[in-house]
């Protein structure tokens, strides 16, 4: 089964946000990724607003609703009590937690669960709670799964920046490649479901998918939309469909 495509609409944000204008507007080029066969909409507001801003959450949670029922609606971020707030009202699909401080350029490593075991059991709990998905961002590391299933999360998202970013090294890339196959295989084994993203592409989506067949969702948008300005955004849509194994 190819992996769902979730596109990060954080870069659009950040584009609008350079100017006190409304465009280009999340919730117009959210519905044409959506149309183009996108499954879903990943935002991740950081409490600068310096990309999405709260008042965009239910926003696009309201055209998922309204013009696109079948598909889902992801959250990321660190779990304050405002985010945790936010994300209660918007009763997104599914939450990605991440452990990024709030000044944090990008996210750029996964969960210590072993050292946030009790922070992360209660902050999930709660959304499970609230009838959300949860999804924690993992480390490419087998030994670091069996903290992240204590903390009762129903899936990992792979961080999978080191393997972006050997784009010119294809040794390199082929031991990160396999790090995360052996994380995605230790996940899989203890019955958690497995996400990934951070600098994926159209050129090493495929032997990511290839390796991972139990992967059930990627999250792309910084390099889904630096592609977007060649190919527009619903070509790119079906490129990283196509990427990930779909027609």
């Amino acid at each position: 089964m190819a992996a769902k495509l979730s596109i990060n609409m954080n870069k659009v944000a950040m584009l609008r946000n350079q100017r006190d204008l409304p465009w280009p507007d999340p919730v117009h080029f959210g519905r044409i990724g959506l149309a183009a066969g996108a499954h879903g909409l990943t935002v991740h507001p950081r409490p600068d607003e310096r990309h999405i801003r709260r008042s965009d959450v239910p926003a696009l949670a309201a055209l998922i609703r309204a013009e696109f029922a079948d598909r889902e609606f992801n959250i990321e971020g660190y779990p304050t009590e405002d985010f945790l707030a936010l994300c209660e009202a918007a009763r997104p699909d599914q939450v990605t937690l991440v452990p990024d401080e709030p000044g944090q350029k990008t996210s750029d490593h996964g969960w210590d669960c072993d050292r946030h075991g009790a922070l992360l059991r209660s902050v999930i709990g709660r959304l499970k709670a609230g009838g959300m998905r949860v999804s924690v961002f993992l480390d490419a590391d087998p030994a670091a799964v069996p903290a992240a299933l204590a903390t009762g999360t129903d899936r990992i998202e792979l961080y999978t920046g080191p393997y972006g970013g050997c784009f010119a090294d294809p040794a390199r890339a082929a031991v990160e490649l396999g790090r995360l196959g052996a994380t995605a295989d230790a996940a899989a084994a203890g019955g958690l479901g497995i996400n990934a993203g951070h600098d994926l592409t159209i050129a090493n989506l495929p032997a990511l998918v290839a390796r991972i067949p139990a992967l059930l969702e990627v999250s792309i948008g910084h390099c889904f939309t630096a592609d977007a300005l060649e190919l527009g955004f619903a070509g790119a849509t079906r490129a990283y469909l196509a990427a990930c194994g779909h027609g």
